[in-house]
Formats: structure tokens, sequence, C-alpha cells
């Protein structure tokens, strides 16, 4: 099951930066400063293009220069902006590397075979990827991370993601760990 989506979200315009039209934009890349690598970017509607032109790259994002944007008020109005790519110009995913569009919608199983759901979003808090799987059956979701322990197989050919669900057990290090208490703390 080879993905069909033509076109991937590559960021989004989060503000205007100083007084001359400057915008931050948060990338998904996976170098930040080749969000502009690619030519120009689309909206959600594909109905507009965005050249943009790298300046720098900040904690908080890269900063960026739109072609035909020069001053503080045009920029403001890009606020919230999407930046889309057409899939063929971007370089083809390594081995265990995966664009997270092509995730969605795939299948989702237990170590057993078993059907647990789909899924439905990657989401990304800050902390790392999550696999936002929709129960089967069921409108409740689970957030997984994306990681070997908790998926350990993405067969993107048979549409297939095999997710070991985490457990967090009641008085427990890792109850610890999340800021929990464990049953040898003591009450006041």
């Amino acid at each position: 099951m080879t993905s069909t989506k033509s076109r991937i979200l590559l960021g989004e315009i989060s503000g205007a930066h100083g007084i001359r039209g400057e915008v931050l934009v948060r990338s998904f890349a996976a170098e930040p400063e080749n969000i502009a690598a690619y030519g120009p970017l689309e909206d959600e509607s594909a109905t507009q293009t965005w050249a943009l032109s790298v300046v720098r790259v900040t904690p908080k994002g890269v900063v960026a220069r739109v072609a035909g944007i020069d001053d503080r008020t045009a920029a403001e109005k890009l606020k919230g902006i999407k930046l889309y790519v057409e899939r063929s110009k971007l370089p083809s995913a390594g081995h265990d590397e995966y664009y997270l569009a092509d995730l969605i919608g795939l299948q989702v199983t237990d170590a057993s075979g078993a059907e647990v759901g789909h899924i439905l979003a990657v989401p990304n808090f800050g902390a790392g990827d999550l696999l936002e799987i929709r129960r089967k059956e069921s409108i409740q979701t689970d957030l997984v991370p994306l990681t070997q322990a908790c998926v350990p197989t993405i067969d993107l050919e048979r549409g297939i993601v095999v997710v070991v669900m985490p457990v967090l057990t009641e008085g427990t290090e890792q109850d610890e760990d999340l800021g929990g208490e464990s049953e040898s703390s003591s009450q006041p």
C-alpha cells in the first residue's frame, strides 16, 4: 500500500518576525533550513504559492523572507498558513525513515496480529512524535510514542503498523518518573 498523497506538509507560518516583513516558520523538514530548498510552497488549498528564503534558524523556528512581503503588517496576515510541497520534489525516505503523512490511515495491530484500530494523526507536542490511534469500532483514541519499543514494525507496503501499547501500573518507578507517587511514598 504505497502512499498516494501528492503533497506533504512541510511547515507552518507561526507569525511575523521583526518589522521588515520576515516571518517565523515552524519547519517540519528534517533539517529546518531546508524548508526553502524545494522551491515555492503551496497553501493548503493549493491556490497560492509562497517563495521563501531562509534568513536564519533560531530555537523558535526558521526566520524567512517571503517573496512580495515587505512589512510586518503583510507578514502578520500570513500567520497560520500551512506550507505544502509536491511529494515528487522531496527525496525518497531512507531505510527505517517515513514521511509522517504516510502513516496516517494505516491499520494498527498488536504483536499477535489482532486489529487495534488505525492511525488518525501523528502529533508532536515537543517531546517527540506520537501516533494517535483510533480504536477499532470506537471514538476513543490512544497516544503512543513513535519509538522502536512501542512501534517495532511499520510496513507501508502492507499498510500495517504493529504497536506494543505501553503499560503504566500504579506504584512503580514509572509513576515516580512521571511525577506520580509510588506505594513506598509517605503521606503527611
